[in-house]
Formats: C-alpha cells, structure tokens, sequence
C-alpha cells in the first residue's frame, strides 16, 4: 500500500439530533422539511440548533451532535479520536461506518470498514459463535471460503474455543468482546473501526488486542481509526490524533502532541485545576490564601493527569504578620468524602514565617493515585492551638487510566490509591 494515499476523506460532516423526540421530530417539521426541498431550498433547521454541550441547559430542542468535521486519513495510518464523554467521538465513528448518515456532508472511502462500536454489534444472540463468525464475515463481502481458512486463527485469538460452539447469549460480555475483535481484525478490512470496546475485556486480552492493531498497521498495511479513554493506549497504538469537543475539532496533529492538548485543555469550571480567592484571610487576619493549584512538571496548571505523571500542589499565600509554628494540610478524597491519603506540611513550618508573598508546594509522586476523579480538602492552622483556615474543598483532579505495576491498561484497579510499590523474592533457605 502506498502511504501517501488518501484512504478516507470526511468533508465538512455535521450530524444534528433533536432532543426529547425519535428520529427528526414532528410530521409538521418532516413536511416542512419536504416542501423546502422540492422547492430547492435549504432545510430550515439546519439554521438552528446549539453546541452539544450536555453540561448546560439550551434553549433550542436541536442539537449539533458533530459540527463541519473535516480531516483525512492515509492508507496505513492509525488515527486515535479523542475527546470527553458526549464529544461527538461515537457519532463520527458510526457515520464512518454507514450505522447511521450525515446531516450534510461527505465521506470518501477506499476498501471495506469493519466496524466495532459496542459490545456485541453485529452478533445475532441466537447463533453460536462460529455460526456469528460466518454471519460477519459475509456482512463484510467476504465469501465462505475466505472465512474458512481464517476460521481457525480466530478462535484462537478469541481465547473462546470451549464455547464457540454455544450460542452467543450465553457469552459473558467479555467473551463478546474477544470473539468480535477476534473477527473484525481476522478479516481483512481496509480500514478498521475500534470505539472504547477493549475496556470491557481483560488486561491479557487488551494488551493482545493492541498488539494485533498495531501488526494490522505495520505489517499489513491497513488503517485503523482508535477511539479511547486510555491516553496510554492512543500515544502507544496512534501515530496521529484529532481532539474533539462538543462536536468540533479543536486540534489536529501528532499522537504526543494531541495527548497534550487534552490534558492540559482548562475546564469551564471554577475549581478545575487552578482556584484563586479574592479575600480569604485567616481568622486573626495574620494569613491570606492568595490561589491553589495543580500543576506539572513543566509549571502547567492541568485538572488531569495521567498515572505515570508527577502532580504537584501549589500554595500561594501573604503572611500578614509574623506567625510561628503554622502548617497547612492536604487531603485526597473520593467524590463520595472517603479520604485517600494526607499530608502536612509540618516539618517545614516549625519556625516563624516572616511577613511576605510566599509560595509552597508538595509533590504527590506518580503511579500514587488510582484512576478515578480526587477532591483536594485544604486547612491551615498551629497544632494544639487553633485553626487559621478551616477544612474546604478546593479543587478536584482527574487521574486518567495510563500503565500500572508494569502490566499493561488495568482497568477497575481497586482503591483509591495505587502505589507502585518493590516486590522482593527471597528463596527459603
């Protein structure tokens, strides 16, 4: 294959949905529609409709699930899709994959698309595995006896071999999982479709599957489109990726770089990543809090962080007048106000702290923090007299799913901290 090729092109895709309402709406809106295009005008409600924000409340009942999404993909080439929950990332892969049709727009493909979207897409629950196995193989244009020399390999790499013969409602949901990535990947396809299925499945298996996703690229040639939570997975499979928000492509270009973007975009909220306050004092005005934040190694404020990266909280505060003995303290909690850990800074504040603007900082060390959202509880105060600043909740962080304990994508790892810890082996004398 020549990888200067263009394999897949999308022109200006928009894809709008009506909230609250099947399909396009009400028959007066479908005739309206009807009677503008026999007269040769444009649909009158493609002029209305919001962002797909669904954090906020609109005002119009239409909305633009995908807005002009322009980009190409050569042949050869594995682009990630990433991007928020409600980003617009799964309409775009089931418009690519013809499961559903554009509003207005174009796409231009070379070969097939073999798609999985969701557990179990395209597997008839009644029909054994091996029976699924041909039924896929001829939806994707392939003949009985192309599926007969790949059906061996398949169930292999399924893992289900015990059970191919057992129809598939009986399948665990992972079991759905293996035997479908086990067909579309086995088959052929020109271009190959993944969304965030590979979650469901083990971490033997999802190391397994990208293995095979990245032999699908580099040996045969062939493009596949990775749409994925695991910013680790992306930079390790990808070698380019497009960002995603509220069905806009807001960045385009290298795997690192577009991981960057991410990660580093700041929230709309006021507690995402940095929090500053206009006049919070200690209670014998001796001490002002100034701001808070969580930054990385390169200084920058950020609201997520990946396993493998170093957090560092940041304290801005004006001592007022002279204060001995003063400390601050940290804690880490779930959503649900179960702490993780805590930490003071108490063996460096057992002198006095002169007047003056000051800063301090604590480091919380990767491969720490499990993969869920933190609230970060500030207080300050001089042990066994009083409290200068009471407990308050300053700011959340999100810890995105990256390699743990040196096995590849744990998904639901238990707790709410995850230390990398050293194992030790020693021989029973």
């Amino acid at each position: 294959m020549n990888e200067n090729t263009t394999i897949l092109l999308v022109e200006n895709i928009s894809k709008q949905y009506r909230l609250g309402l099947v399909g396009t709406g009400t028959i007066s809106h479908d005739l309206n529609r009807w009677w503008n295009k026999l007269r040769g005008k444009e649909d009158p409600y493609l002029k209305v409709g919001e962002a797909n924000d669904r954090s906020t409340k609109g005002e119009s009942n239409y909305v633009w699930a995908l807005k002009d999404i322009n980009f190409e993909v050569k042949e050869g080439e594995v682009l990630g899709i990433i991007g928020k929950n409600g980003a617009g990332k799964s309409t775009l892969l089931k418009i690519l994959s013809r499961v559903t049709n554009p509003t207005t727009g174009q796409i231009k493909t070379k070969g097939r698309i073999a798609s999985l979207l969701e557990v179990g897409t395209g597997f008839h629950p009644e029909l054994t595995g091996r029976e699924n196995i041909y039924l896929n193989g001829a939806i994707l244009g392939m003949t009985k006896s192309e599926i007969k020399l790949k059906e061996d390999e398949i169930i292999e790499f399924s893992g289900c071999e015990r059970y191919v013969d057992t129809p598939v409602k009986r399948y665990s949901s992972g079991m759905r999982v293996r035997l479908a990535f086990a067909v579309a990947a086995h088959l052929e396809p020109d271009i190959l479709v993944i969304d965030e299925v590979l979650a469901v499945g083990d971490a033997e298996f999802q190391k397994k599957a990208i293995g095979k996703m990245q032999d699908i690229s580099n040996t045969d040639g062939r493009t596949v489109l990775f749409v994925s939570h695991n910013m680790a997975a992306v930079k390790n499979l990808c070698s380019r990726a497009i960002v995603l928000e509220h069905g806009n492509v807001v960045y385009e270009g290298n795997t690192e770089e577009a991981v960057d973007f991410y990660l580093n975009k700041t929230s709309d909220s006021s507690k995402g990543g940095i929090m500053s306050f206009d006049n919070l004092f200690s209670t014998d005005k001796e001490l002002q809090i100034i701001s808070i934040s969580c930054e990385d190694e390169n200084n920058r404020v950020r609201e997520s962080f990946m396993q493998s990266e170093t957090l560092i909280i940041k304290i801005a505060f004006n001592v007022l007048h002279e204060i001995v003995g003063m400390r601050f303290n940290i804690a880490f909690k779930s959503t649900s106000g179960i702490v993780a850990f805590a930490t003071s800074s108490h063996s460096l504040t057992r002198d006095t702290l002169k007047r003056g603007e000051q800063c301090l900082e604590v480091e919380i060390p990767k491969f720490l923090l499990n993969k869920m959202r933190y609230v970060i509880t500030l207080n300050a105060g001089i042990p066994g007299r009083k409290f200068l600043v009471k407990s308050m909740d300053v700011l959340y962080v999100d810890i995105i799913g990256d390699y743990a304990h040196g096995s590849t994508f744990i998904e639901n790892w238990p707790g709410l901290v995850s230390p990398k810890l050293n194992w030790r082996f020693h021989e029973k004398a």
